[in-house]
């Protein structure tokens, strides 16, 4: 249910998209980690987006897959392409609340694989 569109350099994203008298602008996302959209996912995450912040909260994943680099590096791809210049974190691990702060450097020509989801 989802394809590979390239392994092209990263474009921005649009946040806004304009339909007749409206503007339709994406302020929260769902993420979920899985390799077919359907398929019983191993992570999830929620994002909201004011301006160039993004909030990342109810971060969580199975026991048997940690949010790892290569998550982060997907997360900071997003960020980047929608221009967002800090993003805190909220998730819980090992029982415990943990917070972050950071900050996303600009997008840069860096080539990253892409994958359109057909269906939602």
């Amino acid at each position: 249910m989802s394809k590979t569109i390239a392994h092209s350099p990263q474009k921005k994203a649009t946040r806004c998209i304009k339909i007749d008298r409206w503007i339709f602008e994406i302020k929260t996302v769902r993420a979920i980690r899985v390799d077919e959209y359907g398929q019983p996912y191993s992570g999830i995450a929620n994002i909201n987006i004011n301006g160039d912040k993004a909030y990342i909260d109810g971060l969580m994943t199975n026991s048997d897959c940690d949010f790892d680099r290569e998550d982060f590096a997907a997360f900071k791809a997003y960020l980047q392409q929608l221009d967002i210049t800090k993003a805190e974190f909220d998730r819980y691990k090992n029982q415990e609340a943990i917070s972050k702060s950071l900050d996303v450097p600009p997008l840069k020509g860096r080539k990253i694989a892409l994958k359109l989801a057909t269906a939602c």
